[in-house]
C-alpha cells in the first residue's frame, strides 16, 4: 500500500467553512502520491471547481452527491453558505437521507481510506461494512474540541485552563452545550463520530499555538489527535475585484482594518448599526463586507444607518456580499481584522500576521476569541451584561489595535505567531501523509 497511489474519498459537512480545509487538505496530499475525490452536493461543487487550478486535474476529482429535495429545501440550497438559519434542521435531516446515496458512492470509487467530518458518525459505518477504513477530520479548533469533550467526559467539573470559557451574556451558547452533553443523541453524534475514526483523529490548526488542547483532547478520547496545519489557501493571482485592492492601495501600510463574519451568520439590524456607527466613531479606514441570506430582499442603503456611506466616504469601503479575503488580508495596508472569529478566519490572520478585533457571535466563535487573546494576536470587543454591542467600546478597540501604543504588544505578537507558524512548513503533512499510509496499511479493523 505505502508504495503505491492511495486513493482517499474525503466527505466534509456542506459548509464552506469545512469543505475549504478539505481542499487544501487534498491539495497538500497530492503531493505525497494521494489521489482525492472530494464529495459534496452541486451546490457547492459548481463554487469549489474554480478553487482547483489545472496542475490538480489529474488528482483531484470532484464527486456529487444528491440529498433529496425535502419542502422549502431545494437543491440550490444544499449548502450552508447564505442558507436562512431555519433552514438548518432540515439541511442536516436531507444529509442523513442521504446516507444510501452515499454508500453507493463509496461502492463505486472503491477509495483506499475515507476522511469524513464530525456530523456524519453513519458515513465510517457505511465505510466499515465495505472493508474501508476511515479517519475523522475535525475542521474545528482543538480549544473548542478539548472544550466540548470535556464537557461530554467530565460533567459538573471545570475546563482545566481557565482562559477558556464562556461569558454570562453568552449563557445561551453554553447551555445549548450543556444540553448536547446531556442529550445522548447528540453527545453520541460526537462521540461516536470520533469512536470511529482509525487510529487517530486529524484536525486544523498547528501544534506551536494549541499544543495543551490537542493534548488535553488527545487525552480526554484516548486517540492521537494530529494537528494539520492552518490549510489557508494561496490568494488567487487573477484581477476580479481588482477596484478593492486598487482602493486599498491608496491607503497607507497597516491603516485599514477588514471587517467580516463569515458566509454563515447573519447582523442583527442593532449590531449592524453600531458597527457601523463604531467605525464611523473610529475614523480608522475600513473594508466592510455585508452579507445578506438567499431570498431575502434587501436594500443595502436601508440597512446601514441613513447617510453613513456619505460620511464614510474615501476612508470606508462596504462591500456586499464577497470579497477576496486573503488578497485584502495578505495586503500591507491592512492593520487590523475585525472579525467573528470563525476558525477558518483566525488562522487566515495568523498566517498573514494582521491582529484581531474579535467580535464572536455564535457556535464556537465565543471559545475561539478567548484564544486569540490569550494567545495576545487580537483584543476582543466585550459586549455589556446583557449582550448588546456598543459603538463606543468598539471603536476603542479598533484604534487600540491598529494605531494606538497600548496596542503595540498585540500587533507585534502577532507578527512573531506568524514568523512562528509559517517556520514549521509542510511538516504537520508530511507526519499526516505517514499516518494515513499506516492506517490504510493496519485496515479498518484498527
Amino acid at each position: 500500500m505505502d508504495k503505491g497511489t492511495i486513493r482517499i474519498l474525503m466527505f466534509p459537512w456542506l459548509g464552506y467553512g469545512h469543505i475549504t480545509p478539505y481542499l487544501e487538505l487534498a491539495k497538500k496530499l497530492t503531493t505525497r502520491n494521494f489521489v482525492i475525490c472530494l464529495c459534496s452536493t452541486p451546490a457547492n461543487l459548481s463554487c469549489i471547481k474554480q478553487k482547483i487550478s489545472e496542475k490538480f486535474a489529474q488528482t483531484i476529482q470532484l464527486v456529487s452527491l444528491h440529498l433529496p429535495t425535502l419542502p422549502g429545501l431545494p437543491p440550490h440550497l444544499h449548502t450552508t453558505n447564505g442558507l436562512p438559519l431555519d433552514l438548518m434542521p432540515t439541511l442536516k435531516v436531507a444529509f442523513d437521507m442521504a446516507e444510501p446515496e452515499f454508500a453507493n458512492i463509496l461502492s463505486s470509487i472503491k477509495p483506499d481510506l475515507l476522511i469524513y467530518d464530525f456530523l456524519q458518525p453513519w458515513a465510517p459505518l457505511a465505510a466499515s461494512v465495505q472493508n474501508i477504513p476511515a479517519v475523522e477530520f475535525i475542521t474545528s479548533s482543538s480549544t473548542m474540541t478539548s472544550f466540548m469533550f470535556h464537557y461530554f467526559k467530565k460533567p459538573g467539573i471545570e475546563f482545566p485552563f481557565p482562559n477558556i470559557y464562556f461569558r454570562e451574556y453568552e449563557s445561551k451558547l453554553l447551555n445549548k452545550l450543556l444540553a448536547c452533553a446531556s442529550d445522548p443523541q447528540e453527545k453520541n453524534r460526537a462521540s461516536e463520530g470520533v469512536a470511529r475514526s482509525c487510529k487517530i483523529v486529524l484536525i486544523k490548526g498547528a501544534r506551536k499555538t494549541e499544543a495543551k488542547y490537542i493534548d488535553y483532547v488527545t487525552e480526554l478520547v484516548g486517540k492521537k489527535f494530529v494537528p494539520a496545519g492552518l490549510l489557508v489557501q494561496e490568494p488567487s493571482l487573477d484581477n476580479e475585484n481588482s477596484e478593492i485592492i486598487e482602493w486599498l492601495n491608496k491607503k497607507e501600510k497597516k491603516s485599514t482594518v477588514f471587517v467580516s463574519f463569515g458566509s454563515e451568520y447573519f447582523l442583527s439590524k442593532q449590531d449592524t448599526e453600531e458597527i457601523a456607527h463604531g467605525l464611523e466613531l473610529s475614523n480608522i479606514n475600513f473594508i466592510w463586507v455585508v452579507r445578506f441570506p438567499k431570498g431575502v430582499e434587501h436594500k443595502l442603503e436601508e440597512t446601514l444607518p441613513k447617510g453613513f456611506l456619505e460620511i464614510v466616504r474615501g476612508r470606508g469601503l462596504v462591500i456586499e456580499g464577497w470579497a477576496p479575503q486573503l488578497k485584502i488580508l495578505g495586503h500591507e495596508n491592512i492593520g487590523g481584522f475585525l472579525s467573528h472569529c470563525g476558525w477558518n478566519s483566525v488562522l487566515e490572520s495568523m498566517h498573514f500576521g494582521v491582529p484581531i478585533i474579535a467580535l464572536p457571535m455564535h457556535l464556537d466563535q465565543p471559545i475561539n476569541a478567548r484564544f486569540v487573546e490569550d494567545i495576545g494576536v487580537g483584543v476582543e470587543v466585550v459586549r455589556d451584561s446583557k449582550g448588546q454591542l456598543h459603538r463606543e467600546r468598539l471603536a476603542e478597540v479598533i484604534k487600540q489595535v491598529v494605531m494606538e501604543k497600548s496596542g503595540e504588544s498585540v500587533r507585534e505578537k502577532a507578527d512573531e505567531i506568524k514568523v512562528k507558524i509559517s517556520d514549521k512548513g509542510d511538516q504537520e503533512i508530511d507526519e499526516i501523509a505517514a499516518e494515513l499510509v499506516e492506517v490504510c496499511n493496519s485496515g479498518p479493523s484498527s
